[in-house]
């Protein structure tokens, strides 16, 4: 059964959960990562002294997630399919000292263009995705955008024009084996004529149709001998007969299903409220369920119980991915520009036996920044502030700090101070969103509508899906 609700802590993308999840994470030896295109967020979920805690990273639309025991991720966005590695070593030197067991750096950042990437998988070829756009599966080389390798034989030629709306992949012994589309058309957009019951599911080895008629089905997977299927559009999980291709559904959950993974007996499943629009409407999910709900639901497969549940509030509505990061309960993902990513090398075996180690000491400048990271964690706000000014006078190019320092600033009403970091981040990145939308609260703050609408439209005009920057204009326009 369902335990009573805990809060999590993070604001402003608040969450609550269970109160068992964080345990059964930790019993399990796991966390998970998911994704939120939304939102523009990568999540980690991970168990913390009772508590879940969610850890957000920022990327442009983040979509198809991959991630294996081998300790890859690879993260499909707007444009780009990022690939991270977990580097072991790099854990013990993160804040707090001894906590983390995992740190995932980047090793790869692909550019695709924008095609539309949704599910993602790790197999014999390398790192296979759904390129939606052009109706396919794709493998990558350095030389393409993306490699073609299948498509459905009801597509009649490569084109960017969402023709099935080919959406879900399962790999069997690491080649390609299940996908999932909402419609056997073949015109733009065709699809949408007969999404509540035009999906199907299909085996890429025979190009043959194993399931049809299914409401926006999702996320096929091969687990335990036995295929598993999402029906979004009826907010389900369900086996399917790879024979007959009859459905037999195992739970039905609060809102659109999509997105999962597996350990021992549990599905993580992902939920999505799903949008009012013409995408969306005429559902049975939208018939059936008025109000929806976005989270992660943990069930039992074989008894088909609601173990645990994560349910997102607010900024977060949409869940496009789930997967299970494998002997990690607390690791890291590190994607911006980090002092650890500059001091952090891996190289071949036969490389690394004649390096010669230095144990270089931290800067001083490092010095300070620990201990303006740590004052923060403690609430101790002007003891960060002195900390992060003394750092930055050794190192003033450490924008990451002098960001942190305007954020503090401007959470201590100290607008102007706030104003002058904040535009000195900027100057030197002029794509931090969140820098442009805390210079947009400053601006307002101090009667400067013009500079603080401006800041808050650039935020959204770097990443569109940016809620707080869209909050923070509209009660600008609303005043």
């Amino acid at each position: 059964m369902v335990n009573t609700e805990s809060p999590a802590t993070l604001e402003p993308l608040r969450s609550v959960h269970t109160t068992n999840f964080p345990d059964l994470l930790n019993q399990l030896g796991i966390s998970l990562v998911v994704s939120t295109y939304q939102a523009g967020k990568v999540v980690l979920l991970r168990g913390d002294e009772g508590t879940l805690n969610t850890h957000f990273r920022i990327f442009q639309k983040p979509m198809g997630l991959a991630a294996d025991p081998q300790g890859r991720i690879a993260v499909g966005t707007g444009s780009q399919i990022w690939e991270f590695r977990n580097v072991p070593a790099v854990a013990p030197k993160l804040e707090p000292k001894g906590k983390h067991d995992a740190c995932f750096l980047p090793r790869n950042m692909h550019v695709t263009g924008d095609i539309d990437i949704h599910e993602m998988a790790w197999g014999k070829a390398g790192l296979w995705f759904v390129n939606t756009r052009f109706s396919c599966l794709c493998t990558l080389d350095l030389d393409h955008s993306f490699v073609p390798r299948w498509r459905p034989s009801f597509v009649s030629a490569y084109a960017p024009e969402d023709r099935c709306h080919l959406n879900g992949l399962e790999l069997v012994d690491g080649q390609p084996k299940y996908v999932t589309a909402l419609g056997t058309t073949d015109t733009p957009g065709g699809w949408r004529d007969n999404k509540a019951k035009g999906g199907i599911l299909i085996d890429v080895t025979n190009n043959e149709l194993v399931a049809q008629n299914l409401s926006m089905p999702h996320s096929p997977r091969w687990y335990q001998d036995q295929l598993w299927v999402l029906e979004s559009g009826d907010g389900s999980l369900a086996k399917v007969n790879p024979t007959t291709g009859q459905l037999d559904p195992v739970v039905q959950l609060p809102g659109f299903t999509r997105g999962i993974d597996f350990c021992g007996p549990l599905a993580f499943i992902g939920l999505s409220q799903v949008r009012e629009s013409a995408v969306f409407s005429g559902l049975p999910l939208t018939e059936r369920l008025t109000e929806r709900t976005c989270g992660v639901w943990v069930v039992n497969i074989d008894t088909a119980e609601i173990v645990a549940f994560l349910k997102f509030e607010d900024a977060v509505q949409e869940i496009f991915s789930v997967q299970v990061l494998w002997g990690s309960r607390f690791p890291e993902l590190l994607v911006d520009d980090n002092e650890l990513l500059k001091s952090s090398y891996v190289l071949p075996d036969e490389a690394l036996a004649e390096v010669e180690m230095t144990n270089r000491p931290p800067s001083a400048a490092e010095v300070c920044f620990q201990a303006a990271f740590q004052a923060y964690q403690a609430g101790q706000l002007e003891e960060a502030v002195a900390q992060y000014r003394q750092g930055l006078e050794l190192n003033p190019k450490q924008m990451v700090a002098r960001y942190r320092l305007g954020v503090i600033l401007v959470d201590l009403k100290r607008w102007q101070e706030g104003i002058e970091q904040l535009t000195q981040v900027i100057a030197e990145r002029t794509d931090h969103v969140e820098a442009h939308n805390s210079l947009g609260v400053a601006y307002l703050n101090v009667q400067d509508k013009a500079k603080a609408q401006w800041h808050f439209e650039r935020a959204l005009a770097l990443n569109p899906k940016f809620v707080l920057a869209r909050n923070n204009l509209q009660a600008l326009q609303n005043q």
